[in-house]
């Protein structure tokens, strides 16, 4: 029987950005709303059991409160901090329990630790943060027809998901952590309020990706050279007087001039040291450690990210299938 799983951070589109620029808020009300279309999706395609992480809000549990709705719903026995430690646990248990895909809800900071911890299990990140790259502005009735298509195998997975890069981050030779869309170095020698706005404050940046349809540090590399998540490169840019300028969206509704000093296209598996100490580390738009005077850093991109459902093309694929056509 096809299982899938649902992460939905309650916390998500609620840092600084909305304050310093213009990100949306998304409230918990309609979070609940995108989760039951996701589940009518499932339903309408025979999925049966859906597994869930708990969260204060219990955001799954009030979109499963419909009578329209008849599928299990099972949140995880897990305790709950509040934490992104709770979306890591969640996707080790759903891995675990060999769940066919995954929706996510949050913003890239979202699906950056869920990456760390769901192995080979297909994602459809439904982009509910404030800047967002890596999950898509995607209907939750089609996110839950896509999950569904892939969860009961209905399509290949080689037509139906790609797998994404991702950017390790290694200190004193260790692997410290990972981002999905871009590693960012700081000026700043503390994290304070972690999200990534001021770009006096960057020194340079390691990027996955970068679309000229994008918001966030990922819109600068695209003025420069665009790369797509499937490109077989990264970029690296740095920031500062000396070269060109570029203009680009680096919150909602907020357009920088950035000045850029140097920058190449970067190849996979390159390691590139961090000259700069003391300096902050952001890892997908958030900092989250600081680096010491006598510590090495080294920053690589490789192209062993998670498995990512391409929404329009497993839908195409299930629709030639004839999947949702039924013969008299």
């Amino acid at each position: 029987m096809a299982v899938v799983g649902l992460i939905a951070n309650p916390t998500a589109s609620g840092d600084i950005r909305r304050l310093v620029a213009y990100g949306r808020g998304v409230p918990a009300g309609e979070k609940v709303n995108i989760i039951r279309r996701v589940l009518l999706g499932l339903e309408s395609l025979g999925v049966r059991r859906v597994v869930a992480m708990p969260d204060p809000a219990h955001l799954c549990r009030r979109a499963r409160d419909d009578a329209r709705l008849s599928l299990d719903l099972e949140l995880l026995n897990m305790p709950v901090q509040s934490t992104a430690a709770d979306s890591i646990q969640a996707a080790t248990l759903m891995d675990q329990m060999g769940v066919g895909c995954l929706v996510t809800l949050g913003g890239d900071g979202t699906n950056r630790v869920v990456a760390k911890s769901c192995g080979q299990v297909p994602l459809v990140p439904i982009s509910t943060g404030t800047n967002n790259v890596f999950p898509t502005m995607v209907e939750g009735t089609l996110a839950g027809l896509a999950a569904g298509v892939v969860a009961r195998g209905l399509v290949e997975p080689q037509v139906a998901c790609y797998t994404s890069k991702r950017i390790e981050v290694y200190l004193d030779g260790v692997l410290q952590d990972i981002a999905l869309v871009d590693v960012a170095v700081s000026k700043a020698r503390f994290v304070a309020s972690r999200a990534v706005w001021d770009m006096t404050s960057l020194h340079e940046v390691f990027l996955t990706r970068a679309e000229p349809f994008s918001l966030g540090l990922s819109s600068i590399g695209a003025r420069l050279q665009p790369v797509s998540m499937t490109d077989a490169a990264g970029l690296y840019v740095r920031l500062g007087s000396g070269g060109t300028t570029v203009v680009a969206p680096v919150a909602p509704g907020l357009v920088s001039p950035v000045a850029i000093a140097a920058w190449r296209r970067l190849p996979l598996d390159q390691r590139v040291r961090i000259e700069l100490h003391p300096c902050t580390i952001a890892l997908d738009g958030e900092r989250e450690f600081s680096v010491l005077p006598g510590q090495g850093v080294e920053v690589v991109v490789r192209h062993n990210g998670p498995q990512v459902v391409k929404i329009e093309e497993a839908l195409c694929e299930a629709n030639r299938l004839s999947v949702f056509t039924h013969q008299p």
